[in-house]
């Protein structure tokens, strides 16, 4: 039987397996253990696994700023894909943000992630073409 359960810094390992296991999932430095250990306590009971027989097989991570959320890292085992997991899992975060008084999240997805585009569509989100999005990652160097 498949359970939804808060996410834990206890179930990193497995967690990171899963995502590395998961095509088209990016990992870079900032999903090391201590940065999704900070991630989950600035941001308590809006990430979630799934255990199917102890086994990790679902997890996703979500957060806020305070006005939008923001759902990364969405992954499901192949085995247990197309049975609504993804969409129980992704739901518990949207029912967290609810509570918190957040009515509006945002997804990144690879260009190149055809599937996981249709399955974000099919879950009722809708692609963006008014913004672009744009990063800076080397703050020391701009900021001394």
């Amino acid at each position: 039987m498949v359970e939804i359960l808060p996410f834990s810094p206890s179930d990193y390992d497995e967690v990171m397996a899963l995502w590395q296991a998961t095509e088209g999932l990016t990992l870079r430095e900032a999903d090391s253990r201590d940065a999704v250990t900070r991630y989950l306590a600035r941001n308590p009971r809006l990430s979630f696994i799934a255990r199917d027989g102890g086994r990790v097989i679902g997890a996703v991570l979500g957060g806020t700023d305070g006005r939008r959320g923001y759902l990364q890292h969405l992954a499901v085992a192949p085995t247990h894909r197309r049975q609504g997991l993804g969409r129980s899992l992704a739901g518990r975060v949207l029912e967290g943000l609810g509570t918190l008084g957040i009515a509006k999240c945002h997804l990144f997805v690879r260009r190149e992630q055809a599937e996981a585009r249709e399955f974000w569509e099919r879950s009722g989100w809708t692609v963006r073409d008014d913004v672009t999005l744009m990063s800076h990652s080397d703050f020391a160097a701009t900021n001394p």
